[in-house]
């Protein structure tokens, strides 16, 4: 299992030392999610340009585990995202939207979401009502994630290794804790995130800012 940490130097000097059991109970939790797995080794065959699996199928995969619940519960979508800066059309982005729906069974197409993460900067204030940067790769779209307890991506290897980026280590994930990506301002919307959250996971502990 690779570990990509530090996606930029600002990130770099707030990483936890996570411990490397984490990792360790990471791979063990997301291998137990026979619908996980399934998404991520179609995603392998696709072999779009620096993808990952990230977020919502990543975290509560671990907060299922954690409370005793199966794995699929509360998962709305699988976000696979991938980094193609040559072609940042929507054109082109479609294309690989299309191939994604086409590869997937009718029980997994409608929950894979695929988005270019080059482009993201076009579209995102007029959706989310913030500023956006251009990205130079997907892990870097982590580290701008609204809470460090989104930010977890994975990626299956062709020899079966999970290749995991988490900017933020894996800890606010394991302590099923959310509080806000101390990057970044506090995320227009975060009430309605982390009532979503509870409301799914009693369980979480919200760490709102003072």
């Amino acid at each position: 299992m690779i570990l990509v940490l530090g996606l930029f130097e600002m990130a770099a000097s707030l990483i936890s030392s996570t411990p490397p059991d984490l990792y360790v109970r990471l791979d063990r939790i997301l291998r137990a999610s026979p619908r996980l797995m399934r998404t991520l080794a179609i995603a392998r065959d696709l072999a779009l340009p620096d993808w990952r699996i990230v977020s919502g199928a990543v975290y509560q995969t671990v907060w299922n585990s954690l409370t005793g619940r199966d794995p699929d519960y509360g998962i709305k979508d699988y976000d696979l995202l991938y980094y193609d800066g040559a072609d940042i059309s929507y054109e082109a982005e479609d294309e690989h939207v299309r191939r994604a729906a086409a590869a997937y069974p009718a029980d997994l197409s409608p929950l894979v979401e695929v988005r270019n993460q080059a482009r993201v900067h076009l579209w995102f204030e007029a959706h989310f009502g913030e500023p956006y940067a251009p990205l130079t790769h997907t892990d870097e779209a982590l580290a701008r994630f609204v809470a460090p307890a989104f930010a977890i991506g994975v990626r299956l290897e062709p020899d079966g290794g999970l290749d995991v980026a988490a900017p933020f280590g894996l800890e606010d994930a394991f302590a099923l804790r959310l509080r806000p990506n101390p990057l970044r301002g506090l995320a227009v919307g975060w009430s309605k995130v982390t009532a979503s959250a509870r409301e799914r996971w009693p369980e979480v502990v919200i760490q709102s800012p003072l």
